[in-house]
């Protein structure tokens, strides 16, 4: 499989957890986000996402997990990404959800947009991607990002990096997450601060 703006291989081990999975790659643009030494250094290829990144592979999945958000032209990378793909592979991408929940993390992050199934959509019948599935997550941070829009409209400032909460904080709000999915994971809740989309190449 490949992952698409891997940066590090964050995700390496638990992708390769995968059923079917047998090796995991990763191209990322900026080399500034891969460690020399870092343990999947080895399997990041460092590089351009645009035709001219062909190794000769195809593969039965390739993930694009919150990128598509910060690309100028997310549908030329999205069908390149499709052409990557084996007959019959999975296309998967993350993206964050609804204009509304913009905030200033979104400009530090240098965001283009954020997407709604309807956007997304349009974006892929523009890159000829099939959607299976969609379906928003994370739908408890909604709250957090409607008051962080709020305290942003009576507090100007400028974008800054967000503390990393407390272990133990973390570790609370991940718990919190995992509840969340296990609850309403089949529920077609009609908001969430970010979007899953799956699909595949569609035949012409």
């Amino acid at each position: 499989m490949l992952d698409v703006g891997c940066g590090d291989g964050l995700f390496f081990d638990a992708l390769a957890k995968l059923p079917g999975v047998e090796l995991v790659e990763g191209v990322e643009p900026a080399a500034a986000l891969v460690s020399p030494d870092g343990p999947h250094r080895a399997r990041i290829h460092i590089a351009r996402f645009d035709g001219s990144f062909d190794l000769g592979r195809r593969y039965s999945l390739v993930v694009m997990l919150d990128v598509l958000e910060h690309l100028p032209d997310p549908a030329a990378s999205l069908r390149h990404a499709l052409s990557l793909l084996e007959p019959g592979g999975v296309f998967v991408a993350t993206v964050p959800s609804f204009m509304a929940f913009w905030t200033r993390h979104d400009d530090l992050n240098h965001h283009y947009t954020r997407y709604d199934k309807t956007s997304f959509d349009a974006l892929a019948a523009e890159a000829g991607l099939h959607i299976d599935q969609s379906r928003y997550f994370f739908h408890w941070t909604a709250a957090a990002k409607i008051a962080t829009r709020i305290k942003e409209a009576l507090i100007p400032g400028e974008p800054a990096s967000p503390s990393v909460p407390p272990p133990v904080v973390n570790r609370a709000l991940y718990a919190l997450s995992r509840l969340e999915e296990r609850v309403l994971g089949a529920v077609p809740v009609p908001f969430g601060t970010s979007l899953l989309v799956v699909g595949g190449r569609r035949e012409s």
